[in-house]
């Protein structure tokens, strides 16, 4: 089981590859608008599960992971377009996507044991 703060370390690791994949690489214009899109999805991952860290309710740490859910699966999707486009190697790719999914699979698990312990909470149960 990961802790906080290697969850942190690991997105924040997840984010620098994406950046330094993309650095320096001279990209068509739909690639560099894809190119960005990637580093936004894969940087907010890491950001938006900082702030669920800092949550200051059941509800805003919800929130916050679905939100760092959304963006690790807005990053496969930029990670797919780049791969079909032939821009990434395949085991850039491999790599990547498969942490990317990873962090999505933690995320969604995380979120949906929160609102499960928010639901037996708000129901009176412990």
């Amino acid at each position: 089981m990961l802790s906080p703060d290697d969850l942190k370390d690991r997105t924040k690791r997840f984010a620098v590859s994406v950046m330094k994949l993309v650095a320096g690489g001279s990209h068509s214009v739909s690639g560099q608008v894809i190119v960005k899109q990637l580093i936004r999805s894969a940087t907010s991952v890491g950001a938006n599960y900082r702030s669920a860290c800092r949550a200051r309710s059941k509800a805003d740490f919800i929130s916050k992971m679905s939100i760092a859910e959304e963006e690790a699966d807005e990053t496969q999707y930029w990670l797919e377009l780049l791969h079909d486009s032939h821009v990434l190697k395949e085991k850039e790719f491999e790599d990547l996507y498969k942490e990317a999914s990873e962090l999505t699979a933690i995320f969604t698990s995380a979120g949906k044991t929160a609102r499960l312990n928010a639901s037996k909470t708000s129901k009176g149960g412990k």
